[in-house]
């Protein structure tokens, strides 16, 4: 990977440790809402773009971290193959028409879509990665192949670590080939119904790729096999949704641009929070005061309140999950769940391990790391 854009990133990083200066790493700029508040001159990885290699029958493909997500994805499309999480493509803050994600800005943040419950998450799909770390050091982790697996995964790790061990170079990614057929059912049902149906759904041998409940609506995704899908979509029942309909509701989630989170966007300007909750599949309602989205068959719940942050956290600890500031004018509560000992402790060290004078994304995940 030796070449003019990567020797220039080097270059500025060991000038930085030098001077004992904070980076903020950047690629599209559109999560710089996510986090703690970003510090540090911008580390604009974007020069660092291209699609490194692409085995198609391999279902592997590895890109530079600057690559656009679009531009991988449509190449991607091109084979009939996709990324199996679907992660979230945020419009650029500067240009609403334009959604400006990376490779690497999809690692670091590690966010995931629809289909997250059934295809995995964005580590699960993380073969290998390259890093540049705090000594300007540029290390290799991982391999190209699915079954690589010996060692220590730290490509995994990267995976929402939000850029605090170092600027992620390269990426080497397992890739899946689009379903044969979809199709989208809605139910009316209330909050308790829908997360007891999706529960019951969930042990049955059925090609369900994504769940959505709001406001008395639970819309289910099928997705395989034209036999599959069609036996499923008898046996479940409900109304179906037009197929161009049904994938630009898909997509508007997945981007999080449809209307649950235009009014989560003017509720937060309002002074508002929007809340990510990662609970157990079948923990009941919260009954929290606010606004509730369900996805993921329960497993993820978007929550815009007023609520006090020690409320929400304290419910959904006792549901068994954690709570997630996701966008909020006022993050003086922390953004994620504070960390128990011996894990902050691993925070603390792995922090040190790779970024020993602390330049990279200072604070971004948890102050002090």
């Amino acid at each position: 990977m030796a070449d003019a854009a990567l020797d220039a990133i080097v270059d500025r990083v060991r000038a930085a440790r030098a001077d004992r200066a904070p980076l903020d790493i950047r690629g599209g700029a559109t999560k710089s809402f996510y986090g703690e508040a970003p510090r540090g001159a911008p580390l604009d990885m974007r020069g660092l773009a291209g699609i490194s290699s692409y085995e198609p029958s391999e279902l592997v493909v590895t890109a530079r971290a600057g690559t656009p997500l679009a531009e991988l994805e449509a190449m991607l499309a091109e084979k009939g193959q996709c990324l199996a999480f679907e992660p979230p493509r945020f419009e650029n803050p500067t240009n609403a028409s334009v959604r400006g994600g990376t490779v690497g800005g999809m690692v670091a943040a590690g966010l995931a879509g629809p289909a997250r419950a059934t295809a995995g998450s964005v580590r699960d799909h993380v073969l290998g990665a390259t890093l540049l770390n705090g000594r300007g050091e540029v290390l290799s982790f991982g391999g190209q192949v699915i079954k690589n697996v010996a060692g220590y995964d730290v490509s995994r790790v990267l995976a929402g670590s939000l850029g605090i061990l170092g600027a992620i170079c390269e990426v080497s990614i397992k890739v899946l080939p689009r379903a044969a057929a979809t199709r989208t059912l809605r139910f009316e049902l209330d909050e308790g119904a829908a997360l007891q149906r999706t529960a019951e759904w969930g042990g049955q041998p059925l090609p369900i790729s994504a769940s959505a409940w709001w406001r008395g609506m639970l819309v289910v995704r099928l997705a395989g096999a034209d036999a599959a899908v069609h036996a499923a979509r008898l046996r479940l029942g409900g109304e179906a949704i037009e197929e161009t309909l049904a994938q630009e509701f898909w997509t508007g989630l997945r981007d999080q641009t449809d209307e649950f989170f235009a009014a989560a966007s003017q509720a937060v300007g309002g002074g508002a929070s929007l809340w990510r909750l990662a609970l157990p599949q079948t923990a009941a309602a919260l009954g929290l005061a606010g606004d509730t989205l369900v996805e993921w068959g329960g497993a993820q719940r978007w929550l815009v309140s007023e609520a006090p942050a020690r409320q929400v956290r304290d419910a959904a600890a006792r549901a068994g999950g954690h709570a997630t500031l996701f966008r909020a004018q006022d993050k003086s509560a922390g953004v994620f769940a504070p960390l128990a000992p011996p894990l902050a402790r691993i925070h603390h060290e792995l922090k040190r391990a790779f970024d020993p004078e602390g330049i990279f994304n200072p604070g971004r995940l948890y102050p002090g790391l």
